[in-house]
């Protein structure tokens, strides 16, 4: 893989959406994950699926929908500042899902 990409289950645990990459990939491998480039948006089904700076990605975990543009891939699960340079949320203020 370059290093202008990563795989999808890497980059959402080292951004620290997920405390493991296994739950990433499981999450991602039960289609939960969509992705936006160049205006095509489609559903990730494998944890291997590459994202690239400039992607934006969307889903649902701990009942608030996460809507993220990738702005870096980073090198490692770093803490939480760290993690947080490696997105930008679309809104400040995301909503909930309904029940």
């Amino acid at each position: 893989m370059s290093e202008e990409s990563c795989r999808v289950d890497v980059w959402l645990w080292r951004a620290r959406f997920f405390k493991t990459r296994s739950l990433a990939a499981k999450f991602v491998d039960e289609g939960r994950v969509r992705l936006t480039r160049s205006g095509q948006e489609s559903r990730l089904d494998k944890p291997a699926r590459p994202v690239k700076a400039g992607d934006r990605l969307v889903f649902a975990v701990g009942g608030r929908l996460i809507d993220v543009t990738v702005e870096a891939l980073g090198e490692r699960r770093g803490p939480p500042a760290e993690a947080r340079t490696l997105y930008s949320t679309l809104s400040e203020n995301p909503g909930t899902l309904a029940p």
